[in-house]
């Protein structure tokens, strides 16, 4: 017998059983530990492979790709710390139901806790952010133990389709040799297979008809509602949602990440500057709903958020289809756990249509006039106002795209000034736990897996955190177009009340960097251009759109006007639409 022949049949079943249960994309960082794994799936003919040299990019890569897909995929390393750095990565995508597949190589178990090199305690290391952990056995060959593992990747597969989907994590000890026998004649002998050995189907929750009966009679008794729409990954839920809508009454809050925004379907109930005029106490107790319906993650309006958990009278209503707890409100009267789009369907079939117009046309009259009013800003003493650049954006960006944001300021930016629009822009971001690393590494990630162009746009400190990701253009020869709004720090802090504190302020919270990005472009091969005005920016950003490959457009702004610019565009324009609701 070889040598290696429990070590290549052991992980060659693992990694064709991984194939027949739907796996098909990896992302591999290089390492000595992991060699079985990174090499056999690397040569399986129906794994599509992706190398990253950085374990913490390579993590937000894998999750870029799951995000696009929803569907799992991949990611292997070596044992030690390199596991530690896809810590961030696992923790977003538990939270924003991303199903990943981690497999860490690990040191045999005679030389775990003993001193030896780059062996550090990879069981349960990422705890509650993985829907299941296993520390595989050691590889044999005999019949049983290829059973075995065939077992483990139906069910790591299964596990991280289940809802709701999420991260799962084998953890691999080998002992060496690990460089398994790419011509063994039982290498990929198995492929007339067409099934898995287990099949782990994935359910969902169901309501029965009675309970359907009873949603809809509390609906019927409200006449004052809307519809909430947050992050949601299911856009066959769109049309049902428009429908419901139109048949209630009731207008749509929607997020930019709810998909509803942008497309060719109806918006004449969606409203989208909700966040921009629910800041006016005034406005915002004119048109209080009395009940609300909640689909997808909790939106990125901290005013609507305020409104929902200052007032526990509202009376709401959460349909999640994956059985979560997303109320951070703590008011929430029903927590429906079904499929948004059933959910719709079957509401309709009992509920009445409503004809309160006048109630859905208060918000809609409202909406109307802030969008005109929006349209007219202007930058302040010739310096280019933040909130403009995402209004030009949309309309420059093409027919058909995805636009990949970050967080902080980009995203309630995108969230104030991001109108309706029939152009298919897909609009994602990582909004798990929010965080500002791995920005670049996601974008780059669903680039890979879409095949329409793809933009970012973040700020400077979001860019710099994940600058090492911009080699994954290079080695995957990715085409995304790179936004940068520079406006040399921390700009949300001075929306804060950290703002007040001028004496430590800018060394602990503007945290400005004075990077020179242009060098950045070079060192990895990105074209570049900087815009400080208009003019520069509409031309930069034809000229990049027109050319493929890693595209970084900088657009310097100034935090230190920002807030004033904004908070002054919002005073006026909520003291107009006051006027004319007199």
């Amino acid at each position: 017998m070889n040598s290696n022949e429990p070590l290549t049949l052991f992980v060659s079943q693992f990694v064709e059983e991984l194939v027949l249960s739907g796996v098909h994309d990896a992302v591999i960082s290089p390492g000595s530990r992991s060699t079985p794994l990174a090499v056999l799936l690397q040569d399986h003919a129906d794994m599509k492979t992706y190398i990253q040299i950085d374990e913490r990019s390579a993590g937000f890569f894998a999750l870029g790709i799951a995000k696009a897909k929803q569907k799992p995929v991949v990611l292997v390393c070596t044992s030690g710390t390199a596991a530690a750095n896809y810590y961030p990565a696992v923790v977003e995508a538990f939270l924003s139901r991303i199903p990943l597949i981690i497999l860490t190589a690990d040191r045999p178990h005679e030389l775990r806790d003993v001193g030896a090199p780059q062996a550090i305690n990879q069981n349960n290391m990422y705890g509650e952010y993985v829907k299941w952990f296993t520390d595989a056995a050691l590889p044999e060959a005999d019949p049983g133990m290829l059973h075995y593992v065939r077992t483990l990747a139906g069910r790591a597969a299964g596990h991280a389709l289940s809802m709701p989907m999420g991260p799962v994590h084998l953890n691999f000890p080998f002992r060496e040799p690990l460089m398994p026998d790419l011509n063994h004649p039982l290498l990929w002998a198995k492929k007339e297979r067409t099934r898995p050995k287990v099949s782990v189907p994935s359910s969902r929750a169901v309501l029965s008809e009675q309970q359907y009966k009873e949603l809809a009679h509390t609906l019927n008794t409200y006449q004052k509602g809307i519809i909430v729409c947050g992050e949601l990954n299911d856009t066959k839920a769109v049309q049902g949602l428009i429908e419901l809508s139109e048949q209630l009454g009731f207008p749509i809050l929607a997020d930019p990440l709810s998909q509803l925004r942008a497309g060719s379907h109806r918006k004449d109930l969606v409203v989208e500057h909700y966040d921009s005029f629910l800041k006016d106490e005034e406005i915002a107790e004119l048109i209080k709903p009395e009940i609300v319906i909640r689909f997808g993650s909790m939106p990125v309006s901290k005013p609507l958020f305020l409104l929902l958990k200052n007032d526990p009278s509202i009376y709401q209503i959460v349909v999640d289809s994956s059985g979560g707890w997303r109320d951070p409100t703590l008011h929430s009267a029903e927590m429906i756990h079904c499929n948004e789009a059933e959910f719709c369907q079957s509401i309709m079939l009992h509920a009445r249509r409503k004809e309160n117009v006048c109630w859905a046309e208060k918000w809609l009259n409202i909406n109307r006039h802030y969008a005109v009013l929006l349209n007219k800003i202007e930058d302040f003493d010739g310096e280019l106002f933040e909130g403009k650049l995402y209004m030009e954006l949309q309309s420059m960006l093409p027919q058909t795209c995805t636009l990949f944001v970050g967080n902080s300021m980009p995203i309630r930016d995108i969230d104030t000034f991001f109108s309706k629009t029939d152009k298919e822009i897909k609009i994602y971001a990582n909004r798990g736990a929010n965080g500002i690393d791995g920005v670049v590494s996601t974008a780059l990630g669903m680039s890979a897996a879409i095949k329409d162009p793809v933009f970012l746009l973040l700020g400077d400190l979001s860019f710099y955190h994940d600058l090492n990701g911009l080699l994954a253009a290079n080695l995957q020869k990715l085409s995304l177009t790179v936004i940068v709004i520079n406006n040399n720090g921390g700009g949300i802090f001075s929306f804060l009340p950290q703002s007040q504190e001028e004496k430590h302020f800018e060394a602990l919270f503007g945290t400005p960097t004075n990077l020179d990005f242009s060098k950045a472009a070079q060192l990895y091969g990105a074209q570049y251009q900087l815009a400080q005005s208009w003019k520069q920016f509409y031309s930069a950003f034809e000229e990049l759109s027109s050319v493929s490959g890693l595209k970084i457009l900088e657009v310097r702004t100034n935090r230190h006007t920002r807030v004033e610019m904004h908070r002054n565009l919002l005073k006026s324009v909520s003291q107009e639409i006051k006027e004319k609701l007199k």
